[in-house]
């Protein structure tokens, strides 16, 4: 028995590492969860509603 031969591993041309990115964007770790932005996305409770259905729908649509 043989082993398949693995294709050459190249690297997407534009791939940047995490750690590059986050030099090169000046990201910061936030302080504290406080630091967060605490507005509400959804303008009502059955807006919020209907999210959750959507969502909990999707879920279940490869199940069946």
């Amino acid at each position: 028995m043989t082993t398949p031969r693995q294709p050459a591993y190249e690297p997407d041309p534009e791939f940047v590492p995490t750690d590059q990115l986050v030099r090169q964007q000046g990201v910061r770790p936030i302080a504290s969860p406080e630091a967060l932005p605490h507005d509400d996305p959804f303008e009502s409770e059955q807006e919020y509603e209907d999210f959750l259905a959507d969502l909990y729908r999707s879920r279940r649509a490869d199940v069946a």
